[in-house]
Formats: structure tokens, C-alpha cells, sequence
């Protein structure tokens, strides 16, 4: 039974993986038609985020189906619940790649008026997202505190774009509608940055059982 069930937590690790994967893709995209005003692109990004749904809903009802069948303990267990942290991570990350692309089409209008650059706010997010996920293949404690301290630099970004879209609200209150919803893409960012810290997190738990959130 217990060879079984490795075989079980091996297939859900490369499962895990797989829609990590696709997470990343999704959010690269969304990006991408961001900074290269793909509206086609965004609509992609939007359009398929159904796929992430369904995918994060199947690696769910395996790991209950590991719970309930074979009753895993001590690193077993730490494994099959951190994943499912991750997997809800990883969703919510897929949803706010949706939201940038939508953002995106709303304010593409006015991107010409109004230019902000998202690109190293985006690219640290996506860099963190990456070790994240390798941290967890690894057992790399090391890289979980670089991915934590990447993600200050995240939120200072966002920091800095909020305080200048503040400024040009002042300047031309009539567009505060456009503006902030282009102020939402930099808030999306910090918040695929957040759950990234949140899946680096885990790993520490499922190494040592140790819980860092809030720390």
C-alpha cells in the first residue's frame, strides 16, 4: 500500500506542476498583451481560463481521494495539503492573469493618454512565480526567503505606481475611472506576486512543518 500511495503523490506532484506551468503561461500572456497591445492575445488569456478551473478542481479531488483512501501521515500528509494550498494559489493566480488581460481591454483606449510601464513589476512576479515552483521540486529553503524578499520589491512597485497615477488623477480628474482601472493591472501584479509567496511558504512547511505566514 505504501509503494502505492508514493505512486499516487509522485503523479499528483507532476500534476501540480503541469498546471503550474500552464499558470505561468497564462500569466506571461497577459503581460504580453499588455505591454505589446494585443488585445487578441487578451481575449486568449480570458477565453481559457476555464482550463485552470478545471484543472485545479481535478488535482483537488485527487488529493481528497488520496485523504480518504489511504490516510496519510507526518510528510505524506504535510505534501497532499500543501498542494492543495498551491493548487488554490495557483487559481487565483490564473484569475488575476484574467484580470489584467480585462483590465487591459477596458483601458486600451487610452494608452496612448496614459503610459505605464508594468514591465520589471511583471517580470519579478513571474521570476518569483517560477522559483516558487522549482523551490518546491528542489526542497530549496533558500530560494522560499528570495522569492519572500522579491516579493517586498513587488509591492514597492506597486507603491510607486499608485502614487503616480495619484498624480495624474490630479491632473486630469475627468479620466479617474480610466486611471485607476489601469492602476488595478499594477494591484493584480502584486496580487500573483502574493500568492507566489504564499506557494513558496509552503514548502517550508512541508519541509519542517513550520509555518512562516505573517512572519
Amino acid at each position: 500500500m505504501s509503494g502505492y500511495l508514493h505512486r499516487e503523490i509522485d503523479k499528483i506532484k507532476k500534476e501540480i506542476l503541469s498546471l503550474g506551468a500552464m499558470v505561468e503561461d497564462r500569466f506571461r500572456k497577459a503581460i504580453i498583451a499588455v505591454t505589446t497591445e494585443d488585445i487578441e492575445l487578451a481575449q486568449t488569456v480570458i477565453d481559457t481560463d476555464y482550463q485552470i478551473d478545471e484543472r485545479e478542481i481535478e488535482v483537488e479531488e485527487e488529493c481528497l481521494k488520496i485523504l480518504a483512501l489511504h490516510q496519510p501521515v507526518a510528510t505524506d500528509l504535510r505534501f497532499i495539503v500543501a498542494v492543495i494550498k498551491i493548487n488554490n494559489d495557483l487559481e487565483r493566480i490564473a484569475d488575476y492573469a484574467s484580470n489584467i488581460a480585462q483590465r487591459y481591454k477596458t483601458s486600451r483606449d487610452d494608452a496612448d493618454k496614459f503610459k505605464y510601464d508594468y514591465t520589471l513589476m511583471a517580470n519579478t512576479a513571474s521570476k518569483m512565480l517560477k522559483m516558487s515552483l522549482d523551490a518546491l521540486v528542489r526542497m530549496d529553503v533558500d530560494m522560499v526567503y528570495e522569492v519572500r524578499n522579491m516579493d517586498k520589491s513587488v509591492n514597492l512597485m506597486r507603491n510607486e505606481a499608485y502614487d503616480a497615477m495619484k498624480d495624474d488623477i490630479r491632473k486630469e480628474p475627468a479620466m479617474v475611472g480610466k486611471i485607476i482601472n489601469m492602476y488595478l493591472i499594477s494591484r493584480h501584479i502584486e496580487r500573483v506576486g502574493d500568492h507566489t509567496k504564499n506557494i513558496a511558504e509552503e514548502v517550508i512547511h512541508l519541509i519542517d512543518g513550520e509555518i512562516i505566514r505573517h512572519t
